[in-house]
């Protein structure tokens, strides 16, 4: 029983890689509205949004509570990366998550269990973590220049150390933009 308290804690975590972490709860069950389609509008280049914000890229990851219609490039851009960062957790893709976590972050779990980026990624890599849908629901998007937040909740259908299940968490999640590209920002 300690050992089932202890994995469901941990798989909390993800909420580190997709959101900060206040609490979870079992999900419900029942199907959210996907709202996945980005707008149509086009840049003074010509080029639409929706050709560079393709969400449908991310099967793993579903976008709910939201019209990306209303969101500006800059918003766009942000949760685009936290939908990679999502797919990329579900894909078990490393370099990805390299690419956009850095160097210096630590992984604090909620039973306090503390883990550098490389501890963290390897648990992944090996499959003690293992993500197999993301659900990003009522995304709250800040951009301010070189930096951006999304506060939301996140679905997570998960198994860590053992222990699968639904986990949903709300929290923020900070980004900074390093050469046009976001990465979450150390904490």
């Amino acid at each position: 029983m300690k050992y089932a308290v202890f994995a469901a804690m941990l798989a909390l975590l993800v909420l580190l890689a997709s959101c900060s972490s206040s609490g979870g709860e079992t999900r419900p069950e029942g199907k959210a509205e996907d709202t996945s389609a980005a707008k149509e509008e086009t840049d003074s280049e010509g080029d639409s949004m929706t050709d560079r914000f393709d969400f449908s890229q991310f099967p793993n990851v579903t976008i709910t509570g939201i019209d990306l219609s209303s969101l500006d490039e800059s918003q766009l851009s942000l949760l685009y990366a936290q939908a990679r960062y999502s797919q990329a957790m579900t894909d078990t893709d490393i370099d990805t998550l390299r690419e956009m976590v850095p160097e210096d972050q630590i992984f604090v779990h909620m039973s306090g269990m503390r883990q550098t980026r490389e501890e963290y990624f390897a648990d992944i890599a090996d499959g003690k973590l293992r993500y197999y849908s993301i659900e990003i629901a009522d995304p709250v998007i800040a951009v301010d220049g070189d930096t951006g937040s999304i506060t939301c909740t996140n679905v997570l259908h998960a198994n860590a150390y053992g222990a699968e299940g639904f986990y949903r968490m709300t929290g923020t999640r900070t980004f900074v933009l390093h050469d046009g590209a976001w990465m979450t920002e150390s904490r």
